[in-house]
């Protein structure tokens, strides 16, 4: 069977090549007579390939030396806990939250089990088309942390750049849609955490990056042990069975992305998919709409709908007839989405914009 293009928001489309590699490994990995899914994480095969994802992800992201990287599992949602318990401190000053889209307000709503935090900003009725510019953001200069969602795929909105908070108060940032698309400072943050199902893999394993000093916090919480950062950082990510497979997968990407020419290429690769695709929609004349306002629009999500929405169903339908699958908007917001993840290629996304405009001269009144 011919494969399909996925456009769906994650799990996302893996490269072909890394595809065929974990094909080979299936059965029999490194020549241990295993397959990838039987090897232990106390063995030599499994802590190779853990080291060298570590490493491989250092190089990609040119990661500073007092930095950790420490393999979750759990996803970004168990971290939207793990940020409040690691780093608010015993001083009982509330963080600082930007509330960009929906996954940053679900952060914002974890982290008020453990504190009182902060809407630095804030979207009139939970209507995310827009970043608030940074101007009016209220932001604490005692603050423990402040923390943004760099790209909210539910809504389509992304950061342009690292935002402007306050020096001396940690950055703290979930990356998990657009994670390795880009050329990212990471001296700039306090910590990152990415899910890898969007753009470094498969689902099961989330990758946090933090700065060694805030290791050593002492939290006014009890922190569960498989959510406590240092605990699983001194124990090279195997405080418990890791996610062998997750992981593995990651690293394999991460070596592709190395391959391909790093975070510079997916940048450049990145800028012209989406901008193709805005491009389409902008010059529908009204056939299209798309979400989010110029200056805040996503280069991973791109979110759009069709002015008649009746033909909203007719449009997925027809789509998935020509192979171009997962294209339906998220249930909170409705409409379509496109996620150009880094495996989308610019020829699969023509193929989309094609698509896009028959269907609009077959379906203009």
């Amino acid at each position: 069977m011919e494969r399909v293009i996925n456009f769906g928001a994650g799990p996302a489309q893996i490269p072909l090549e890394v595809l065929q590699e974990v094909q080979r490994d299936l059965l029999n990995i490194g020549g241990s007579g295993m397959s990838i899914l039987e090897v232990s994480h106390r063995g030599g095969v499994f802590d190779k390939i853990i080291k060298e994802a570590e490493e491989d992800l250092r190089s990609v992201l040119s990661i500073p030396s007092n930095y950790k990287v420490i393999f979750f599992q759990g996803g970004g949602t168990a971290q939207f806990a793990s940020v409040p318990l690691n780093l608010l401190g015993p001083s009982n000053v509330p963080p600082d939250y930007l509330i960009t889209g929906k996954w940053s307000q679900s952060a914002y709503n974890e982290a008020k089990l453990y504190c009182a935090p902060q809407a630095a900003c804030d979207s009139p009725n939970s209507q995310f088309v827009t970043i608030p510019p940074s101007t009016s953001w209220v932001q604490n200069p005692k603050a423990p942390y402040i923390f943004y969602c760099d790209n909210e795929t539910v809504d389509g909105i992304e950061f342009s750049g690292i935002p402007s908070t306050l020096p001396g108060v940690p950055l703290v940032v979930d990356m998990s849609s657009n994670f390795l698309s880009r050329p990212v400072d990471v001296s700039k943050f306090g910590a990152i955490y990415a899910g890898a199902q969007k753009n470094c893999g498969m689902s099961g394993v989330t990758i946090v990056i933090v700065r060694e000093d805030l290791l050593d916090i002492r939290s006014p919480h009890p922190i569960p042990t498989i959510l406590n950062w240092k605990k699983n950082s001194s124990l090279g990510s195997c405080l418990n069975t890791p996610p062998t497979m997750a992981i593995y997968v990651a690293g394999l990407v991460f070596k592709w992305i190395l391959k391909e020419g790093g975070l510079t290429e997916m940048a450049a690769r990145s800028k012209q998919k989406s901008e193709l695709l805005y491009s389409t929609i902008d010059q529908s004349n009204g056939f299209y709409i798309p979400h989010v306002e110029p200056n805040s629009r996503s280069r991973m999500n791109v979110v759009f709908t069709i002015k008649n929405p009746s033909l909203l169903n007719k449009f997925i339908k027809e789509a998935e007839s020509k192979g171009l699958h997962g294209l339906a908007g998220h249930r909170s917001v409705g409409g379509l989405r496109a996620s150009l993840y880094n495996a989308v290629t610019l020829p699969q996304v023509q193929q989309l914009t094609t698509f896009m405009k028959q269907f609009q001269i077959e379906n203009s009144n």
